[in-house]
């Protein structure tokens, strides 16, 4: 698998905390979108971590095609 699955086709908003650590799903297969739950184990994808600089609401790539991992980037729009 050298592509990703698109888990989405819209951008999930999550409401994060400052100061914590979140995982983005890289390979699309994650029960737990758009965070990791390591279904990527055996393949050439790892997780992107995410540190929250402050609270607030962030846009995670749903499409697992953006060029600025973790956040979308708008590429569901175009790909």
């Amino acid at each position: 698998m050298n592509k990703p699955e698109r888990a989405s086709n819209t951008p999930y908003g999550v409401e994060v905390e400052a100061g914590k650590n979140y995982f983005w799903c890289a390979c699309g297969k994650s029960q737990k979108q758009p965070f990791c739950d390591g279904s990527h184990k055996g393949s050439e994808f790892t997780p992107v971590k995410f540190t929250a600089e402050e609270s607030s609401k962030i846009f995670f790539c749903g499409c697992k095609l953006t060029k600025n991992q973790p956040m979308c980037d708008g590429s569901h729009k175009s790909n």
